[in-house]
């Protein structure tokens, strides 16, 4: 299915608590001298327009990035991932939104590789577009999950995977961790990050047991949730679980969760960040 369009939903607090993790640890892995390669699975349009009718019909950014623009008192990790979002806009108004691909360029260097999928003919031109003439970079039109399998273990031996699909249909969740398991028996030494909403917690839970099944250690939980779960009133939290976490990342997110909790919750924030393995 190809019905899912992340330009209504662009800028929303799922996006700030991915776009926070996607840059803590890239800011991480560009320390080190040696080349790495970053993969995205489901890797959207690129950018997208604020105030266009698709971002407009349910302002989904304003209650995510839209109540950090102005704030001059953000924690350094979210003071660091809004100011790569203000290099995204030409002026001083917020009005277009990064998507992971460009996130992920500003932080990458010349010696390192991006690859990036996405299925949407029409996002993917929008990603090939903005990402013509940088060399580093091949889009492909193509299913990320089988594209992330065949691309691991990259050549340089150090990377970043981002497994972040829409969850449009009910197989996108053991389908990731059928994904990430394969990836991770090829190159077990990668990072991965496996973004989730929560929209049925049971759901959740299910992809939490199947990961726990396939045995992988070292994976953290990072949730950031803006209202209490229900059913069937959409998105009420989002997370992340991250395999080969930097040491850094737990002490960052230890200083951005709670504040994001108190000042993104509409009901009640709150957030989740503990080890699964």
């Amino acid at each position: 299915m190809l019905s899912y369009r992340h330009s209504f939903h662009a800028g929303n607090h799922a996006d700030v608590l991915k776009h926070l993790v996607l840059t803590s640890i890239l800011a991480y892995l560009v320390r080190k001298d040696k080349p790495l390669c970053y993969l995205d699975t489901h890797a959207g349009a690129g950018g997208y327009a604020l105030q266009g009718v698709q971002a407009q019909k349910n302002r989904e950014y304003e209650t995510g990035i839209g109540c950090l623009w102005e704030r001059d008192d953000l924690p350094a990790p979210l003071a660091d991932y809004v100011e790569l979002v203000r290099r995204f806009n030409p002026g001083s108004e917020l009005q277009y939104y990064p998507g992971s691909p460009w996130l992920a360029r500003q932080l990458l260097r010349s010696t390192d590789r991006l690859f990036l999928h996405e299925l949407h003919p029409a996002d993917c031109a929008a990603l090939r577009e903005q990402s013509a003439g940088d060399r580093r970079v091949k889009v492909s039109c193509a299913d990320g999950y089988q594209g992330c399998i065949a691309l691991v273990p990259p050549m340089e031996r150090r990377g970043l995977v981002l497994i972040d699909p829409p969850f449009e249909v009910k197989s996108d969740y053991l389908r990731a961790i059928e994904t990430l398991h394969q990836a991770y028996r090829r190159f077990a030494t990668g990072v991965y990050a496996l973004w989730y909403p929560v929209v049925e917690r049971a759901r959740v839970d299910q992809l939490e047991g199947a990961l726990r099944a396939t045995g992988i250690p070292g994976v953290d939980r990072y949730e950031l949730g803006v209202a209490r779960d229900r059913r069937g009133h959409g998105m009420t939290a989002s997370g992340l679980l991250v395999v080969n976490p930097p040491w850094i990342l737990r002490q960052e997110m230890e200083q951005c969760l709670p504040w994001l909790a108190g000042q993104l919750g509409q009901e009640q924030g709150r957030f989740r960040m503990d080890s699964l393995g």
